[in-house]
């Protein structure tokens, strides 16, 4: 029988997770047990299960699964609440930390506070505007005014990667978009071959968008920290903001630069709800 199973509950702007250290719970089927801890009727409730583990060279490696079992190549708010859980257990400081993701090496940063007031910057590295690398299916870099009709709506994508594929597109007014229902249909369009998240944009001035989002695999979460970076490139791709923008999300803000070449930066905050025992350890 397995043994019970050690979390802590963490959030970053209200995008939620199960934090497992997966070097102290050895080897699970974690795709099989994410569904079931994301559960938010039968489980604990997350919009995925975080992984604390090792790489190769016994560096830090940060891992991902969605409430539907699949593995995500990377999580913004996710990184943050993993640095946090380093942070808090002691072992590691402030300064830039390497942490191997799916999507490459990332840096993180941590800015101590209380609970309330703890930030992490993110150095999400350089965004993909190829098509071949986000993927989608398109003959232009970067994919911009890309039409797209699901659902008998006819919609206007810009895509861009941030590890993970994004689509995102541009409104006045996103508070009456059907997102719902939309944005399954936007996940699994097939211009999209590994599917993809879906951001409704809202540029209220150059140095504020106001965004939603559809997660691959998640559905409507409070935040997306890949997407926010995601709609901040679309947003300058068009000339619509400025370097550096806020980008509001139903569970709070973040900040994202951009020069419009380089990396792209984020920090936004990370807190941790409660610890608790999974007593299905799986």
């Amino acid at each position: 029988m397995a043994q019970d199973l050690e979390f802590i509950k963490m959030h970053g702007t209200g995008n939620d997770f199960v934090v497992v250290d997966a070097r102290a719970n050895g080897a699970r089927a974690w795709a099989e047990l994410a569904p079931k801890l994301c559960d938010r009727n039968f489980g604990v409730g997350s919009d995925g299960l975080l992984l604390i583990d090792t790489d190769d060279s016994q560096g830090y490696q940060f891992r991902m699964f969605n409430p539907d079992g699949s593995e995500a190549e990377m999580c913004g708010n996710g990184i943050r609440c993993f640095a946090k859980y380093l942070y808090d257990t002691g072992e590691i400081g402030e300064g830039w930390l390497d942490v191997d993701t799916l999507a490459g090496m990332l840096k993180v940063n941590v800015h101590p506070g209380d609970n309330d007031h703890f930030s992490v910057s993110v150095d999400m590295g350089p965004p993909f505007l190829a098509p071949a690398e986000i993927p989608v299916q398109a003959n232009t870099t970067p994919v911009k005014d890309l039409p797209l009709s699901v659902n008998g709506t006819d919609l206007t994508i810009t895509a861009v990667s941030m590890g993970n594929p994004h689509a995102i597109t541009f409104l006045d007014d996103i508070e009456s978009f059907p997102l719902t229902t939309i944005g399954p249909e936007v996940e699994h369009h097939p211009a999209f071959p590994k599917r993809t998240n879906f951001e409704i944009a809202q540029v209220v001035g150059r140095d504020r968008i106001e965004v939603k989002v559809w997660e691959r695999g998640a559905g409507p979460t409070l935040a997306c920290g890949t997407g926010a970076c995601a709609t901040a490139v679309a947003a300058r791709l068009h000339g619509l903001t400025d370097e550096t923008v806020t980008v509001g999300l139903p569970g709070g803000d973040l900040t994202i630069s951009w020069d419009g070449q380089g990396h792209v930066l984020m920090r936004g905050a990370a807190q941790t709800v409660f610890s608790g025992s999974w007593l299905q350890g799986g």
